[in-house]
């Protein structure tokens, strides 16, 4: 199958043809030639759209959907659909799912399963069985199948030492270790983050040093251990200052950052909607603030649209009993573009794949053809209209976004939206 898309914008600053308008022919999955004007045969499909811009597919590093054992939030494959109408051809799956996928087995089950499609799926394999925190899973077994890291979702690594081995074992096939940066007990039953607003209308907080701690500890651990790992969807200033300052001493250690805590800040909560209940929770003004600056200088190494659908009975409930969890996919590159300048966005929701050893795309003649396809200028409200996802608790809704996707291209496959 050839595919032609005309008069694009290259937006890829590895790419020759960055910041030029060119038509892209793609063959097989390979782009075979870019230039003015490209002439085309009856077997090619060519797509010409108004603004046409074209990227390296977004990744996402951290995505829930619900299947195995939750396919009533999502199923993997209209998961997959939402990420690939969302623009992301490359997502990291959390090990949530049911059974956890704590062996080979499971990580090869989902592998199988999700072949063949547009968005590129890499699961995250837990780290300890059924994510019990007591005795690691068969790590190397299930990196040898396909898993791209290990660490249970949302359960922090009570065990220092179970880390430090964890760490320590993973060294010799260079597996990632991802530790959820949250003390249990620090953040006790709060429900969003300790401050005044949280004070105001009267909620448990998560106060910020249950992540400070945490992280501080974790990195004491990474210093002596040696290994890489991964601190996901940190949100306060202070755990930032933390990596910050172990990157500086060469420590392997790498994070991410969720759109919620990127967009919103705590006064949001005023309202009680539980869809801004999410896990970690959204901090204050001044954590986002440095959470946006983290970005741009590269002490953050990506964002996670923090994808997490969540079936309405446990949403529609008073907020302290509502389920942690938000939709994202759909909304990140709209949300972000508005903070952002566009060649930023593109960095963040590009840049993290380095981190786990996954190829970076390239737009250039003889590449396989990895693309993105959007326009950055147009802007519309955001409805449950637009909502492809089966749950539908998105804190997004009725936002002006700026930016659409219209379609995404990898592994042979084209994606377009409607």
């Amino acid at each position: 199958m050839k595919i032609l898309l005309k008069n694009a914008t290259v937006l890829n600053p590895q790419s020759p043809h960055h910041s030029t308008d060119q038509d892209i022919l793609i063959s097989a999955g390979v782009i075979t030639e870019i230039g003015d004007n490209i002439k085309y045969d009856k077997e090619t499909q060519v797509y010409a759209f108004e603004n046409l811009h074209v990227s390296c597919g977004w990744f996402d590093s951290g995505v829930s959907f619900g299947e195995p054992g939750y396919e009533e939030r999502e199923t993997l494959s209209n998961g997959l659909e939402v990420a690939a109408r969302s623009g992301f051809t490359k997502i990291l799956l959390n090990s949530n799912t049911y059974p956890i996928p704590d062996s080979k087995s499971i990580i090869g089950h989902l592998i199988k399963m999700t072949r063949g499609n547009t968005t590129s799926l890499y699961p995250i394999g837990a780290l300890t069985i059924e994510s019990k925190g007591d005795q690691m899973a068969s790590l190397y077994d299930m990196f040898n199948e396909g898993a791209i890291a290990f660490g249970d979702h949302k359960h922090p690594i009570q065990k220092a030492n179970l880390l430090k081995i964890a760490l320590q074992y993973s060294q010799s096939f260079e597996g990632i270790v991802i530790s959820h940066p949250m003390n249990k007990e620090l953040a006790g039953n709060g429900v969003m983050h300790e401050g005044i607003t949280s004070t105001r209308i009267g909620m448990k907080g998560i106060p910020s040093m249950a992540e400070s701690v945490q992280i501080a500890r974790d990195l004491e651990i990474l210093k002596y251990a040696g290994g890489k790992l991964h601190l996901p969807n940190i949100s306060t200033e202070a755990g930032l200052d933390l990596i910050r300052k172990s990157k500086k001493q060469g420590l392997n250690v790498s994070c991410s950052v969720g759109l919620p805590q990127l967009i919103f800040e705590d006064v949001e909560l005023e309202n009680f909607n539980p869809n801004f209940k999410v896990y970690p929770p959204i901090r204050s003004k001044t954590d986002q603030q440095a959470l946006r600056a983290g970005l741009l200088e590269g002490s953050i190494d990506m964002i996670s649209s923090m994808h997490e659908p969540m079936n309405i009975e446990y949403k529609k409930l008073e907020f302290e009993n509502a389920a942690a969890g938000s939709l994202g996919l759909e909304s990140c590159f709209g949300m972000l573009n508005k903070v952002f300048p566009l060649d930023k966005v593109l960095s963040f929701i590009t840049r993290g794949v380095k981190c786990f050893g996954i190829p970076k795309p390239n737009i250039a003649v003889g590449a396989t053809a990895d693309l993105t396809l959007f326009d950055p200028e147009k802007s519309y409200r955001y409805s449950e209209e637009d909502l492809k996802s089966t749950s539908k608790n998105s804190p997004y809704l009725g936002i002006e976004l700026q930016g659409k996707v219209l379609g995404s291209f990898n592994n042979g496959v084209l994606t377009l939206n409607d």
